[in-house]
């Protein structure tokens, strides 16, 4: 296993088409923030190249439509004297090097902030904040600067269907319609997606629909078919994936399948992590933290049902968030309790996964973004 903090290469020997995983961590042990690698898309190797930014917990990473700009969650409870709220960072993209600058943070407005994501036109920028159950609207410059937050939205009336994980509100995700017209989130607390009218003109959410998921489930993060008339939630409790029809002119969905994430007979801990479809949209994957698996579907192309393909071991243990290759050739997810990233092969007539590499250390790895650049 190569470890990062001993194999540091520059980016002058990158190509012209360069892609760079930029690794969020838990800044516990040896990590210190972002780290970034070199990634081939042709053969799925990763390179490691440095620590791209030193900032505490960036448990989950987005960047700018333009390329030009990271943003970071830094995943806690106090913020410079701002009690109940973690902080958001963003960084200047080098567009030859791939390095990060800081540009600027700010206060998340909300505890434990988990999930980011831009609007379509990267003006405006969205905050899940877990343990503060609520939602974070900031405005973005030209430059990448971060406002203070424009909006808060603080949710309500949690589900108690788990007493221990749902005695409140929390948000887990927020994912922007293609059209920019509708926010989704995924509320575990409350057992609901919630969709938000969004304004690009004013920045402004408004509540417009939910979707529940079945009590005490803990719905975490969402993945869209391909055509979008289809939407994937990952609940983290239940270990399950709920699939709705899914009207995108006016975001309504309707349940129609849930399906385990684990295998048959199972009777160990559930934890659903993280979901995506691949860019075909025939294959949907999902992690399980407790049982250190990915499990991979195939989606039925007409009725939008979820097939079972099988189970892979992460080769770590806590797979957490992974990230899909532009070609739809590999995957590459974050085990955060053995500090390695693994890259396996996703064959283009099956979608079963088969282990690529061998796993490269990474300390305390949760979140996989990959980036071109030219």
């Amino acid at each position: 296993m190569k470890l990062l903090s001993i194999l540091v290469l520059t980016l002058s020997t990158m190509s012209a088409q360069t892609w760079i995983a930029y690794v969020g961590t838990y800044t516990q042990g040896f990590s210190r923030g972002i780290y970034s690698l070199s990634y081939d898309p042709q053969t799925g190797a990763l390179t490691p190249i440095a620590l791209a930014a030193q900032t505490v917990s960036p448990s989950f990473l987005a960047a700018r439509p333009d390329g030009r700009v990271l943003v970071a969650v830094n995943e806690s409870r106090r913020y410079n004297g701002v009690l109940n709220s973690g902080s958001v960072s963003s960084f200047s993209i080098d567009a030859a090097t791939g390095d990060l600058t800081l540009i600027n943070a700010v206060p998340s407005r909300g505890a434990d902030p988990c999930h980011v994501t831009f609007d379509r036109t990267g003006r405006w920028l969205f905050v899940a904040n877990y343990s503060g159950g609520s939602i974070s609207v900031f405005s973005v410059a030209e430059d990448g600067t971060l406002s203070d937050a424009t909006q808060i939205v603080h949710h309500e009336n949690p589900s108690n269907a788990n007493p221990v994980r749902q005695d409140a509100p929390h948000v887990h995700s927020v994912d922007i319609s293609p059209d920019n017209r509708f926010l989704y989130v995924s509320d575990l607390g409350k057992d609901q997606i919630i969709v938000y009218n969004f304004d690009a003109a004013t920045g402004q959410l408004t509540p417009h629909t939910a979707a529940n998921v079945k009590p005490g489930s803990g719905p975490r993060h969402i993945a869209f078919s391909r055509d979008r008339r289809y939407l994937y939630a990952l609940s983290e409790i239940s270990a399950t994936v709920t699939a709705f029809r899914h009207d995108a002119a006016t975001a309504n969905l309707e349940e129609f399948q849930t399906i385990t994430t684990l295998p048959h007979g199972y009777i160990g801990e559930k934890s659903g992590a993280e979901i995506a479809v691949d860019p075909s949209g025939r294959f949907l994957y999902a992690t399980n933290r407790a049982h250190n698996s990915i499990a991979a579907f195939s989606i039925d192309g007409e009725q939008g049902r979820l097939t079972l393909i099988g189970h892979v071991a992460t080769q770590g243990r806590t797979p957490r968030h992974f990230a899909i290759g532009p070609e739809g050739t590999h995957l590459i997810v974050a085990n955060q309790d053995t500090d390695t990233l693994t890259v396996f092969n996703i064959d283009q007539t099956t979608g079963a996964l088969t282990l690529a590499s061998e796993p490269l250390g990474v300390p305390r790895p949760v979140c996989v973004l990959l980036v071109a650049h030219r």
